[in-house]
């Protein structure tokens, strides 16, 4: 019979750590938070468990994320550009170098006007370039490019600079942005 059990995610502490000296086993004693009784019974109850700890990483809230779309927006329009390109410039001054396997992801594309309005207009892949251009076999010239990470994978912190440089952006348009502690405020709701 298949376990009705479903994946349980909570956050905690690591409060001790020992080996038991006739198994030679690790110890962990956790300090949970935000575990409902059901939850806690059901894990109690299961013989064999798939443990994963990682970082605590702070979510960043939907006011965050909707309030960087519309400076994002109100900047595209006076700068007559699509909210992808500008989300990618954005992204650019602001934004975070993304890792695969804790190592900087880089690819080549052609050194063009084309190649380099592909990558801002994209919706999916974050693109900086860097000043490291080479001569492909094909006589073209590539320029490296590194990948960021999109938004959406923003913490709190990550999210705050990126909105800080865009309400900066903005001001420097003339465009209206939330008062310093309304700002604050959100922020602060954030969790930052």
């Amino acid at each position: 019979m298949k376990s009705m059990v479903s994946d349980m995610q909570c956050r905690g502490k690591i409060t001790q750590i020992s080996r038991d000296i006739l198994t030679r086993g690790i110890l962990i004693t956790l300090s949970l938070t935000e575990v409902s009784e059901q939850e806690l019974q059901t894990v109690s109850s299961l013989d064999d468990l798939m443990v994963e700890m990682k970082k605590y990483r702070a979510k960043r809230s939907l006011d965050a994320n909707a309030y960087y779309w519309k400076l994002v927006t109100m900047i595209a329009d006076r700068n007559h550009v699509t909210n992808n390109f500008q989300h990618n410039m954005m992204l650019r001054e602001y934004g975070q170098v993304d890792h695969f396997d804790s190592k900087l992801v880089q690819i080549m594309l052609p050194d063009t006007k084309e190649a380099e309005n592909k990558a801002l207009e994209s919706e999916t892949v974050h693109l900086k370039p860097t000043d490291h251009t080479m001569v492909g076999a094909d006589g073209i010239v590539y320029r490296s490019y590194i990948l960021l990470k999109g938004s959406s994978e923003y913490d709190t912190k990550e999210m705050s600079r990126l909105i800080d440089g865009t309400v900066s952006g903005a001001k420097d348009l003339g465009i209206e942005t939330l008062p310093p502690a309304e700002l604050q405020a959100m922020k602060e709701r954030w969790g930052v």
